[in-house]
């Protein structure tokens, strides 16, 4: 079992769920599993945003459970679109999440899906652009979920960035694609899920040496 702020076995979880423009969403998303399983979420319907599946989302948070990665789990999802895998995350154990969302829209979906779950207590939805303010922040997340837009081309710059990742964390990627992640993370595994490529990997521990605060979070 993974403990809130623990240095080792920390996740980083690394997810795409908008899809090309010609795309559309293809039915209601919901909470798979947890206090807030089978609660519908809300979000947008237009072309360009689609939701994880169920089925992806379950292959998921099944792999992090197994890990123990999700109990007492202190977690950012940085681009966090609706909430989704944040609020799944909290539904199945996390003590806290912070969802940063670029988009006022976007922020008042994430709050309004808290609400439906009766999760507001544990969460923080912080409005900012995600890249640049992971840059600055200093907290050691044990679980991080990563959605950016379906042109975002920049992952080994972006994982990179995260410097408080503890020594030894596991990062899931969720993508359309196989990427390099560059030298500080080693992938596990890869799998595929349709078109969709989830990627399993762990940070390298020599690359991070610096203590940092724990469980906490600086704006």
């Amino acid at each position: 079992m993974m403990l809130a702020g623990a240095c080792t076995g920390g996740i980083v979880v690394v997810r795409r769920d908008r899809l090309r423009e010609s795309r559309h969403h293809t039915g209601p998303m919901r909470v798979v599993a947890g206090t807030a399983g089978g609660r519908r979420l809300v979000g947008p319907t237009g072309p360009g945003l689609r939701p994880t599946s169920d089925r992806v989302k379950e292959s998921m948070f099944n792999a992090l459970y197994s890990l123990g990665a999700i109990d007492t789990a202190v977690v950012l999802d940085l681009f966090a679109g609706t909430g989704a895998l944040g609020i799944e995350a909290l539904s199945r154990g996390a003590k806290r999440a912070v969802f940063v969302e670029n988009s006022q829209s976007g922020a008042h979906l994430v709050r309004q899906n808290l609400a439906t779950c009766g999760l507001e207590d544990r969460a923080e939805v912080i409005v900012a652009d995600g890249p640049t303010w992971v840059r600055s922040d200093q907290t050691e997340w044990d679980l991080v979920l990563l959605d950016p837009p379906y042109d975002f081309d920049s992952w080994p710059g972006l994982l990179n960035s995260m410097e408080t990742v503890p020594p030894g964390s596991v990062v899931m990627v969720e993508s359309d694609h196989q990427f390099d992640p560059g030298p500080r993370w080693h992938v596990e595994s890869t799998r595929r899920h349709g078109s969709t490529v989830v990627m399993l990997m762990r940070s390298a521990p020599e690359t991070n040496q610096q203590t940092r605060p724990t469980g906490s979070h600086h704006q």
